[in-house]
């Protein structure tokens, strides 16, 4: 989350206005994206916006997701909301015929950042990330740490809300989270389809909501996939495998589309490398990583 200043925490946080025609983006026509002042997160194309001559930037269309619709306090109006972080964008109205699309997006330009098409094609990002849950997750965390083209693995929880997405809420297997690693890799070095190679060789998909002595619905066998090519990559992977039947029982792995990542308390990090020498570690973690050492030699750090 980006630090605000006072005035755009009061629009942002409090859900105030601006005065008309006084925001940066209100005549503003370059080509690029606008994004959330707090959270970056991508809104509005160039393209949607158009001058509604009512002193905030207009937009007619929105990126897919990107904003929530919510019941304005007055009763009357619906408010716009970021949909990464809530923060307040403004209003949207409908019916008023000012575009074919028969909408406008009312914002106020200080919810909003604008990254030009050359800037983004400088800084866009050549990493790609990919999240499993398969059992408890210094076991996996231990495993995909060791691959080369894997840059960052953080332990932590997806599948359920905010609320609940702590440590000893998750353990007591209430909760809809799973236990996860979320990976950041450069896919130049090695693909998703390797990633999930070594996942499946680093649990068992076939035990539902279990692996080995960690029972319940947290420690259950997921992908949470960020595409369509990753939703593509894992069906087939089960397919396959379930025809060359490598498993005597079904694979009940879930695939899931990727929501939000929950980090896990500090404590979890590197908890291998930091706890060797503690028998879970020696009899669970270490079996599991000398296992894909041997099998992933050509992939290793």
């Amino acid at each position: 989350m980006r630090e605000l200043t006072e005035f755009e925490r009061y629009v942002i946080e409090e859900k105030g206005t601006e005065r008309p025609f006084s925001g940066e983006y209100h005549l503003h026509d370059a080509k690029g994206v606008y994004v959330c002042k707090r959270c970056d997160q991508p809104l509005y194309l160039s393209e949607h916006k158009f001058n509604a001559h009512c002193g905030w930037p207009a937009f007619d269309d929105e990126i897919a997701g990107a904003v929530n619709r919510i019941p304005d306090a007055d009763g009357q109006r619906t408010e716009i909301v970021c949909s990464g972080c809530d923060g307040h964008l403004g209003h949207v109205f409908a019916g008023e015929r000012l575009t074919d699309k028969n909408l406008r997006h009312c914002v106020n330009s200080v919810s909003m950042s604008f990254k030009a098409l050359d800037d983004l094609a400088q800084n866009q990002s050549t990493t790609e990330f990919a999240t499993f849950g398969g059992g408890c997750f210094w076991c996996i965390e231990a495993v995909f740490s060791q691959l080369a083209g894997v840059l960052t693995v953080q332990s932590g929880y997806s599948g359920g809300d905010e609320s609940d997405a702590n440590y000893k809420a998750v353990c007591s297997g209430s909760t809809a989270h799973a236990e996860v690693v979320h990976i950041e890799f450069d896919p130049k070095v090695i693909s998703f389809d390797e990633l999930l190679a070594v996942f499946w060789q680093s649990h068992d998909p076939t035990t539902l909501n279990r692996q080995g002595n960690d029972i319940g619905p947290q420690y259950r066998s997921v992908v949470f996939i960020h595409n369509s090519a990753q939703s593509d990559s894992v069906n087939q992977h089960i397919e396959q495998m379930t025809r060359a039947r490598l498993w005597p029982d079904p694979i009940v792995t879930q695939v899931s589309a990727f929501d939000r990542f929950f980090p896990a308390e500090s404590y979890h990090d590197d908890y291998f490398a930091q706890h060797g020498e503690q028998p879970y570690c020696q009899i669970v973690v270490k079996p599991k990583v000398d296992k894909v050492k041997q099998l992933f030699a050509d992939k290793l750090k």
